[in-house]
């Protein structure tokens, strides 16, 4: 059992406090209370732990390459950052690579299901960034994206929870129905697609669009591109990276006011040791050196979101589309899963499943 209390919170939606938690032997919620301002414990922000969608890697470690010892440290790194669940990504590859790779995965899961006495992050899922992908391949191998194959994804693990597909893909609206029917959430990204086709894809089940104005078409006032498609549509998720380098400070702002209840931030963090965000020798960009604590205070300081809407695109909206009922909020029954941040909105503490990590700089 534990308990923790800050002089603030996001609780249902909205910033209040101050505010206490208690959480039971389980790491499952089972208060949430309004106290006086002398019993908290922490004059900080108390929000839901950092729920980041799309992690290639960060410093040396890579999803896709990673050994075991390399694991082990991902979790400290994360953490410090307030991110408690993720989703690792594979970017296109060979489909056997992508296997291997899977699995490698679907091992770290079974790992984190095992009771621990330390912090540890939870795994959501493998995201799968194609290989079927549309028309804006990006930074990806030309030669890895392929033609979509329905046999190969009928019989994808169920470590995989999210794919990234190409809604111009000519088997798009049968691989995003069979995905669906296999609970695996469908993002469409790396797109040139038509207005039909992402009517088709959306109407078949897709629910988020990958990287929002990264390869994608765009935003012009005649000629419709993908980008305008996602702005005006009132139902599908976007994610977005705000590390001012894949978007502009504007631009950000735009999407929350387009869409407040339906932005999420994602880090896109890749293997790397930049300390901007790393490109192709043709300048295209590939990936990102960005924290998700990092966007949400580039979203509020530099980009004018609305703390409220800022939170919840890294909390409650990536838990939304994946269909996660037991987190991305602090309610009863929900894992008691936080992020402490101090005034100026950088990681003082993170607790996981009700276990508090420690911060590496105090």
């Amino acid at each position: 059992m534990g308990q923790i209390t800050a002089t603030r919170a996001f609780v249902n939606g909205a910033l209040c406090g101050p505010t206490s938690v208690t959480w039971d032997a389980s790491g499952l919620i089972t208060d949430v209370s309004d106290i006086r301002v002398n019993e908290a414990e922490f004059d900080a922000l108390l929000v839901p732990g950092f729920i980041d969608l799309q992690v290639n890697g960060f410093g040396a470690f890579n999803v896709a390459s990673a050994d075991a010892a390399q694991w082990n440290q991902v979790d400290e790194h994360l953490l410090s950052t307030g991110v408690t669940s993720w989703c690792p990504t594979l970017v296109s590859a060979p489909l056997e690579k992508l296997d291997s790779a899977v699995a490698v995965i679907n091992a770290q899961m079974q790992i984190r299901e095992v009771s621990s006495s330390v912090a540890r992050t939870s795994i959501l899922g493998a995201h799968l960034e194609g290989p079927f992908l549309g028309a804006a391949i990006g930074a990806h191998n030309k030669q890895s994206v392929v033609e979509i194959d329905l046999n190969w994804i009928s019989q994808l693990p169920e470590c995989v929870a999210l794919m990234t597909i190409g809604a111009e893909q000519q088997e798009a609206v049968a691989a995003i129905e069979l995905l669906h029917k296999m609970g695996v959430a469908v993002s469409l990204g790396h797109t040139r697609a038509s207005d039909q086709q992402f009517i088709s894809a959306k109407q078949a089940g897709a629910r988020m669009v990958t990287h929002l104005f990264n390869a994608m078409s765009g935003v012009h006032h005649r000629d419709q591109g993908f980008a305008l498609n996602v702005l005006t549509d009132e139902e599908i998720y976007a994610s977005i990276i705000i590390d001012l380098e894949h978007v502009s400070a504007r631009a950000v702002r735009l999407a929350f006011l387009a869409k407040p209840t339906r932005m999420i931030m994602v880090s896109d963090s890749v293997a790397s040791g930049s300390d901007r965000a790393p490109r192709l020798s043709d300048g295209t960009l590939a990936g990102s050196v960005l924290t998700m604590d990092l966007a949400v205070r580039n979203a509020v300081f530099q980009c004018a979101v609305p703390l409220a809407e800022a939170i919840a695109s890294a909390t409650h909206h990536p838990a939304r589309v994946l269909g996660l009922k037991d987190r991305g909020e602090i309610l009863n029954g929900m894992r008691a899963d936080f992020v402490l941040l101090r005034h100026d909105l950088t990681v003082f503490k993170t607790v996981s499943n009700g276990l508090m990590n420690i911060d590496p700089n105090h």
